[in-house]
C-alpha cells in the first residue's frame, strides 16, 4: 500500500481517484502509517481480510450501502463502482468481473470467478482454462454486514465460519458463498492491473 507510484503511495493513488469521483471515501485499516497518507481514515483493530476491516469500519459510519474499493485496485474507474452498486438493487453482497487473457489464467494471483453471469458460483486462483478475471471491488447493504438481520442463522460476515477453501484460497469472498449468500455479479468491459507483487507495479508503470 505504501509503494510509491508517481511520487505517491499507492493507497493515496487509489484514494485520489475515488475521491475525485465524488464519493465521502475513507482508508480503512489497522496501519497508523497508512492511515497518514490520507485525510479520511478509519483505524480498526485485527482483521482477517478487508470485508472484516470494513464491518468494523460500519460501526461509526451510517450508509445503506458501501462500496469497497481494495487498495490494490489502481485503475479504479466511476463505471467500475457504479456497475457493483446496481446489483446492491437485487443482492445484499456484490461484485464485478471481466474478460481473462489466457496468461492470466494461469497466474495463480489472478482471481477467477465461476459464474452463470448473475451470481458467482465460486472463486479461485488456480489455472482452469475457464472463468472470469474477478476484480476487487465489493458492495454490501448495510444488513449484509450487520449482526443477525435474519433470523435463525449468524448473519453477519464476522459471525460466519471460515471454511477450509477460504484459508487455502485465501479469498474472503467465499464466506459469503460457503454460508448460502449469493454475490450478485456484473460485467465491466474494463481491464485493470491490480498491484499484488513488485513485478504487478512494474508492468503497469510500463503501460502509463
Amino acid at each position: 500500500m505504501l509503494a510509491d507510484v508517481g511520487g505517491i503511495p499507492l493507497i493515496t493513488h487509489v484514494y485520489n481517484k475515488c475521491s475525485n469521483l465524488g464519493y465521502d471515501v475513507y482508508v480503512v485499516t489497522d496501519s497508523h502509517e497508512i492511515a497518514q497518507t490520507v485525510p479520511h481514515h478509519i483505524i480498526t483493530g485485527h482483521a482477517k481480510n478487508g470485508t472484516e476491516r470494513c464491518a468494523q469500519a460500519m460501526q461509526q459510519l451510517n450508509y445503506d450501502k458501501y462500496i469497497n474499493v481494495q487498495g490494490d485496485m489502481i485503475d479504479v474507474t466511476e463505471n467500475m463502482i457504479k456497475a457493483a452498486e446496481k446489483r446492491l438493487n437485487e443482492y445484499s453482497v456484490s461484485t464485478i468481473y471481466t474478460n481473462m487473457t489466457p496468461e492470466k489464467q494461469k497466474d495463480p494471483n489472478t482471481v477467477k470467478m465461476i459464474s452463470n453471469e448473475d451470481y458467482a458460483h465460486w472463486f479461485c486462483r488456480a489455472g482452469l482454462g475457464y472463468g472470469f478475471h474477478h476484480l476487487g471491488i465489493y458492495g454490501y447493504r448495510k444488513k449484509s454486514l450487520s449482526r443477525g438481520y435474519r433470523k435463525n442463522i449468524a448473519d453477519s460476515y464476522l459471525e460466519f465460519d471460515i471454511s477450509k477453501e477460504e484459508e487455502i484460497e485465501k479469498l474472503e469472498q467465499l464466506r459469503w458463498i460457503q454460508n448460502g449468500i449469493k454475490i450478485g455479479i456484473n460485467y465491466v468491459d474494463e481491464s485493470c492491473i491490480e498491484i499484488n507483487t513488485p513485478e504487478d507495479l512494474a508492468e503497469w508503470k510500463l503501460l502509463h
